[in-house]
Protein backbone atom coordinates (compact mmCIF):
# COMPACT_ATOMS: atom_id res chain seq x y z
CA UNK A 1 0.00 0.00 0.00
CA UNK A 2 1.35 3.51 -0.75
CA UNK A 3 0.15 6.95 0.81
CA UNK A 4 -2.06 7.08 3.48
CA UNK A 5 -4.50 10.39 4.05
CA UNK A 6 -6.19 11.63 7.06
CA UNK A 7 -8.94 13.79 6.70
CA UNK A 8 -10.67 15.75 9.45
CA UNK A 9 -13.69 18.07 9.05
CA UNK A 10 -14.20 20.09 11.38
CA UNK A 11 -17.21 22.47 13.73
CA UNK A 12 -15.28 24.73 16.63
CA UNK A 13 -17.05 25.79 19.75
CA UNK A 14 -17.99 29.09 20.36
CA UNK A 15 -15.02 31.00 21.87
CA UNK A 16 -12.46 28.28 20.69
CA UNK A 17 -9.27 30.49 19.90
CA UNK A 18 -8.46 29.24 16.35
CA UNK A 19 -4.52 30.79 16.69
CA UNK A 20 -4.25 28.57 19.85
CA UNK A 21 -5.63 25.21 17.90
CA UNK A 22 -3.49 26.37 14.76
CA UNK A 23 -0.30 26.73 16.94
CA UNK A 24 -1.13 23.33 18.51
CA UNK A 25 -1.57 21.56 15.18
CA UNK A 26 1.71 22.72 14.07
CA UNK A 27 3.30 22.04 17.67
CA UNK A 28 2.04 18.48 17.00
CA UNK A 29 3.03 18.03 13.32
CA UNK A 30 6.71 19.42 13.81
CA UNK A 31 7.03 16.60 16.26
CA UNK A 32 6.34 13.54 14.37
CA UNK A 33 8.14 12.41 11.47
CA UNK A 34 6.31 9.77 9.92
CA UNK A 35 4.18 13.05 8.72
CA UNK A 36 4.26 13.46 5.08
CA UNK A 37 2.85 16.76 5.03
CA UNK A 38 -0.26 18.72 7.01
CA UNK A 39 -2.30 21.11 6.16
CA UNK A 40 -4.92 23.34 7.83
CA UNK A 41 -7.39 25.44 6.56
CA UNK A 42 -10.71 27.67 7.02
CA UNK A 43 -13.86 27.13 4.69
CA UNK A 44 -14.08 30.71 3.46
CA UNK A 45 -17.42 30.69 2.21
CA UNK A 46 -18.70 27.61 0.26
CA UNK A 47 -22.76 27.26 0.29
CA UNK A 48 -23.76 26.32 4.57
CA UNK A 49 -26.35 23.57 2.43
CA UNK A 50 -23.13 22.01 1.16
CA UNK A 51 -20.53 22.41 4.30
CA UNK A 52 -23.47 21.15 6.82
CA UNK A 53 -21.57 23.67 9.69
CA UNK A 54 -18.77 22.76 9.21
CA UNK A 55 -15.85 25.10 9.29
CA UNK A 56 -12.06 24.01 9.06
CA UNK A 57 -10.62 20.81 7.31
CA UNK A 58 -6.82 19.37 8.61
CA UNK A 59 -5.34 17.25 5.55
CA UNK A 60 -2.57 14.65 6.78
CA UNK A 61 -0.14 12.47 4.60
CA UNK A 62 1.87 10.03 5.37
CA UNK A 63 4.24 7.69 3.35
CA UNK A 64 2.71 4.66 4.65
CA UNK A 65 -0.06 2.84 6.27
CA UNK A 66 2.61 2.20 8.96
CA UNK A 67 3.65 5.80 9.47
CA UNK A 68 -0.22 6.79 9.95
CA UNK A 69 -0.75 3.84 12.47
CA UNK A 70 2.92 5.27 14.27
CA UNK A 71 0.85 8.57 14.30
CA UNK A 72 -2.10 7.19 15.76
CA UNK A 73 -0.65 6.32 18.91
CA UNK A 74 2.84 9.03 19.04
CA UNK A 75 2.39 11.31 22.48
CA UNK A 76 2.07 14.40 20.83
CA UNK A 77 -1.18 13.26 18.52
CA UNK A 78 -2.79 11.39 21.84
CA UNK A 79 -1.64 14.94 23.71
CA UNK A 80 -3.34 17.03 21.09
CA UNK A 81 -6.10 15.21 20.10
CA UNK A 82 -7.18 15.08 23.51
CA UNK A 83 -7.30 19.38 23.07
CA UNK A 84 -8.47 19.01 19.82
CA UNK A 85 -11.99 17.02 21.01
CA UNK A 86 -12.56 19.27 23.59
CA UNK A 87 -12.67 22.20 21.32
CA UNK A 88 -14.75 20.94 19.04
CA UNK A 89 -18.60 20.77 18.62
CA UNK A 90 -18.80 18.09 15.66
CA UNK A 91 -16.04 16.19 13.48
CA UNK A 92 -15.94 14.39 11.03
CA UNK A 93 -12.94 11.98 10.20
CA UNK A 94 -12.10 9.54 7.02
CA UNK A 95 -8.58 7.68 6.76
CA UNK A 96 -8.09 6.11 3.18
CA UNK A 97 -5.11 5.01 1.05
CA UNK A 98 -4.25 8.02 -1.62
CA UNK A 99 -4.59 7.57 -5.49
CA UNK A 100 -2.76 10.24 -6.88
CA UNK A 101 -5.11 11.82 -10.05
CA UNK A 102 -3.01 14.87 -10.54
CA UNK A 103 0.35 15.84 -8.93
CA UNK A 104 0.71 19.53 -7.66
CA UNK A 105 1.95 21.53 -10.34
CA UNK A 106 5.75 22.88 -9.00
CA UNK A 107 5.92 26.19 -7.89
CA UNK A 108 8.01 28.57 -10.24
Amino acid sequence: MGSMTHLIVAKFKEGVVMEDIKKGVEKMASQIDCIKSFEWGEDFGSNETLRKGFTHALLVTFESSEGFHAYLSHPAHVEFGAIFRAAVDKYLVLDFPTDLVKSPTPKK
